[in-house]
């Protein structure tokens, strides 16, 4: 079996594929860009071609990738079939970007624990859902599910932690610390940076300019986990523009153990398909008030995700705004404003003393809209000074404040959320995740964060906002 279709075809065309064809590249190990970028990263004096290097560097950016929230979502159709479907396998985790938790995925690798690899990957090559094996050995599979190269690396449980490093990536990093550790024979992923005189440093995080700094240092703190979060203080139901009614998100909370749930609709002018009237408010007030009953074993929030106007106003009265019990505000449209303008509308909304989280402030639309260009450091300043949350928003479209905005927030003193931004009652979970692994890649911890607090904190924490 030879390499990756796309990896061959594409070096053909650019001129880069050795002499000896892709039998070069298969002795090294390389069948997918990803292996190639690794080799390239380590100076392997195979690949170490001009016209390689060349290819390379064209080839990264020319595979659209996935968003993070589509990679999971593949992973998650395929995931369950290998457990039904493959006995021989132990156990099997994502990798690669996504383990990183990246914006934006190049690639989808799996690896998996098996007694006997080669056995598994024979129960592999047989998945029902398979449409096509780009690449089989003893211990790899390259296979097509629903039109996308997945591959899937299956190893001895001692080789485990030495290849989860190796595709975790990326290149440069993983070239690194293998230059660091020298020739050894398999170990854990912690053990592979101990070998090489280095501490550990999270996945999340090794991406980050200093990662090695991290590695070298060992100053890296507790970063925040799912576990720790109690709450989720941004999600929607079909008061606007969500998929769920109220009851099915409180009940959807409720079965992940939260201690709490903040209910925050579009208020009247987000450019949503559907809004929050004032009207519609108080009903939802009132049946709030009885979903309470239903579900007294959490708290239920009545929020609102308020627009900011352009002229830095809220687009619901302030003596609406009183009545509720959190008060979200978000930037939707930049109404052709610039850097000055964007600023000063979201510091209005910082000082607003009803406002308590300014959510996914950067308002990226990943992979199609880049962030608003703002004064950032004013904004941390003021969010700091006024005792306002700025939101890390899972949805996988924004994933923002993203891990370098997140890192230059919390070092200025400024309290952070996680929130789901979730429109749909089986997202709530998935959703977190993404929000709570963006968090990680800008080192942030428990103590940052607003909802990994108890209850009574957090209503303190928006009153002392209203008071201040």
């Amino acid at each position: 079996m030879s390499a990756s279709p796309y990896l061959l075809r594409r070096l053909r065309e650019l001129g880069a594929l050795p002499a000896s064809g892709d039998e070069a590249l298969l002795r090294e190990g390389i069948v997918t860009l990803a292996d190639l970028d690794l080799a390239l990263a380590e100076r392997r004096a195979s690949v170490a071609h001009p016209a390689l290097v060349r290819a390379a560097a064209a080839l990264d950016g020319e595979r659209p990738p996935l968003t993070l929230g589509r990679a999971w979502e593949v992973l998650e159709s395929l995931l369950p079939e290998v457990a039904g479907h493959c006995p021989e396998i132990e156990g099997v985790e994502a990798s690669g970007a996504v383990r990183r938790f990246e914006p934006l995925v190049p690639a989808l690798v799996l690896v998996a624990r098996a007694g006997d690899p080669p056995s598994a990957v024979g129960s592999l090559a047989n998945l029902p859902s398979i449409s096509d094996i780009l690449h089989r050995t003893g211990r790899r599979i390259v296979v097509l599910f629903q039109g996308y190269e997945v591959d899937v690396r299956v190893v001895a449980a001692d080789e485990h932690g030495s290849v989860l490093f190796t595709t975790t990536g990326p290149a440069a990093h993983v070239a690194e610390v293998l230059r660091r550790r020298g020739p050894r024979l398999n170990a854990t992923e912690v053990e592979v940076y101990t070998q090489a005189g280095l501490s550990y440093v999270p996945p999340e995080l090794r991406d980050a300019p200093d990662a090695m700094e991290f590695a070298r240092r060992g100053t890296l703190s507790r970063l925040v986990t799912r576990e720790a979060i109690r709450g989720d203080l941004h999600v929607h139901t079909t008061y606007s523009d969500g998929r769920d009614t109220l009851r099915d998100m409180v009940s959807a909370a409720c079965a992940l153990g939260y201690e709490y749930i903040a209910i925050t609709d579009h208020s009247q002018s987000a450019a949503a398909s559907r809004t929050l009237s004032l009207e519609q408010l108080e009903r939802q007030r009132e049946e709030i008030a009885r979903t309470r009953e239903q579900f007294p074993q959490i708290a239920i929030l009545h929020g609102i995700e308020a627009d900011i106007l352009a002229d830095g106003r809220l687009d619901c009265p302030d003596e609406v705004l009183a009545t509720l019990d959190i008060v979200l505000a978000s930037l939707h449209e930049r109404v052709g404003q610039g850097r000055r303008q964007l600023t000063d509308r979201c510091l209005a909304a910082i000082r607003h003393p009803l406002v308590s989280i300014v959510t996914h402030p950067m308002n990226q639309l990943v992979g199609h809209r880049e962030a608003y260009d703002m004064d950032y450091p004013a904004l941390y300043a003021a969010a700091a000074d006024t005792g306002t949350a700025l939101e890390i928003d899972g949805a996988p479209g924004h994933l923002d404040l993203d891990g370098a905005h997140a890192r230059a927030a919390v070092a200025a003193g400024v309290t952070i959320t996680i929130d789901s931004d979730c429109h749909r009652a089986r997202s709530l979970e998935r959703q977190m995740r993404l929000g709570v692994g963006t968090a990680r890649r800008g080192a942030v911890e428990p103590r940052h964060v607003l909802n990994t607090r108890f209850l009574p904190d957090v209503r303190a924490f928006v009153a002392r906002k209203r008071r201040g």
